[in-house]
């Protein structure tokens, strides 16, 4: 009679066992008609980014048949507004590609899933770089895994360096250098860089001087003394008065467009951009083109790897854990990175750079060079932008554009963009 009890209490736990593990939103995926999922995932991108993207998709539900994935995508202003209403109602997809300047504020407003739990199990980070996979922490917690890292450098026409009298970038290149061979170079009627986009190059220089922009909690600015500020935006001033540097109302004419651009136009020798940049950049160009590195002194702790974007899980999802594991499908699977070619930024994984290699384009083989090259040499990325750092920026563009057209001293703008971007950062206090 007891064998008879056990073997019914058993049996009551098997069928109370499999009826937890099946059905709608379930987390197991072993790929049986039982226990199927459902993604939905967005993203923003060019048309070239959503091709690809569904090939990716459509390759993991060959490889995953239980799961069936919904894709939302749109362009870069379009997502934010799609996803705040998303975001207000809890309704967000369960897989959000997440830029660096918003990643904060979903975060602090528990939008977002700590991931730390899923690495190592479901997202395998073993060949990761430690100094990659941080950049996705935010208060202690994971909130973002990088969907591929990027890192400045100069991307310029060594042709035109040498009409501009000068072999090669210089090694070890410093801001002194680098101010010479605007001279130089405008004195063959060339511009020696297109500008630089303030906040990322300050952020960058104040990085060497072992400050940053923001401080570590988002309530204020990183650095106390505006003798920094002076410094580094009296150089770009005077690169423009010197011609080495278009104007504010040259620079204005392209409009951002590559075709439009100086160096397009072998009017300029280079420009200051991320890496990921550098291969629409040679594909207009359609010429040679090479990579340097950033000017120094202390080029190491000024230069990060930065996540040319995040995919993470939100909190309202159901489907976590098979969330977490398309993430891994993304950062480790080979089939799916030939796919992906690098297309938003260098792999995070050291094995799937080495698988892809032989599958990519000269200029993203450069791409792939550069970034290995400087991995090494990186120091960790700063926190990533407080909730109000848009503001921030659009406070810092100004000042510096009146700066630029000699409208203020560059002491002036200090002071006024200090006043802006402390009143913007204490609603974070």
């Amino acid at each position: 009679m007891v064998k008879k009890a056990i073997f019914l209490v058993m049996a009551a736990l098997l069928v109370f066992t499999a009826a937890c593990s099946s059905g709608g939103g379930s987390e197991q995926g072993s790929g049986s008609k039982d226990d199927s999922v459902n993604l939905r995932i967005a993203w923003w991108g060019s048309d070239t980014r959503h091709e690809y993207t569904q090939k990716v998709i459509d390759l993991y539900k060959t490889k995953n048949p239980n799961v069936k994935i919904d894709v939302e995508y749109a362009s870069f202003d379009d997502y934010w507004k799609k996803l705040a209403p998303q975001a207000a109602a809890n309704q967000l997809p369960d897989i959000i590609q997440m830029d660096i300047s918003y990643i904060s504020q979903y975060a602090q407003n528990g939008q977002l899933e700590d991931l730390a739990p899923y690495l190592g199990s479901q997202i395998k980070v073993d060949d990761v770089a430690e100094n990659v996979i941080s950049t996705g922490v935010i208060n202690g917690k994971q909130y973002g895994v990088p969907a591929g890292v990027n890192v400045l450098g100069f991307q310029y026409d060594p042709a035109l360096l040498k009409k501009a009298g000068v072999d090669t970038m210089p090694e070890n290149l410093t801001w002194e250098s680098y101010e010479a061979l605007g001279k130089q170079a405008a004195e063959k009627g060339l511009y020696l860089d297109g500008g630089v986009a303030p906040d990322i190059f300050f952020h960058y220089f104040l990085r060497t001087k072992g400050k940053s922009l923001y401080n570590p909690e988002g309530t204020g600015l990183g650095y106390d003394d505006d003798a920094l500020f002076v410094e580094f935006f009296g150089l770009m001033q005077r690169m423009i008065e010197q011609k080495a540097a278009p104007s504010p109302d040259v620079a204005n004419q392209t409009k951002g467009i590559i075709e439009e651009s100086d160096l397009v136009k072998e009017k300029g020798i280079g420009v200051w951009q991320w890496s990921n940049q550098f291969v629409a950049l040679q594909q207009v160009a359609n010429r040679p083109l090479a990579i340097a590195p950033m000017p120094g002194p202390d080029m190491e702790k000024g230069l990060y790897m930065q996540p040319s974007m995040y995919w993470g899980v939100t909190s309202n999802s159901k489907v976590k854990e098979e969330a977490a594991k398309f993430i891994d499908f993304w950062v480790n699977d080979e089939e799916a990175n030939k796919l992906i070619k690098g297309e938003r930024g260098v792999p995070i994984s050291g094995k799937i750079k080495e698988a892809i290699a032989p599958e990519l384009s000269d200029a993203t083989k450069q791409v792939f060079e550069f970034v290995a090259s400087m991995e090494p040499k990186a120091s960790p990325m700063s926190p990533p932008p407080p909730v109000g750092s848009p503001e921030v920026i659009s406070s810092l563009a100004d000042v510096v554009e009146e700066l630029n057209f000699g409208k203020i001293t560059a002491e002036q703008a200090a002071q006024t963009f200090r006043k802006n971007a402390e009143a913007v950062l204490a609603n974070n206090k």
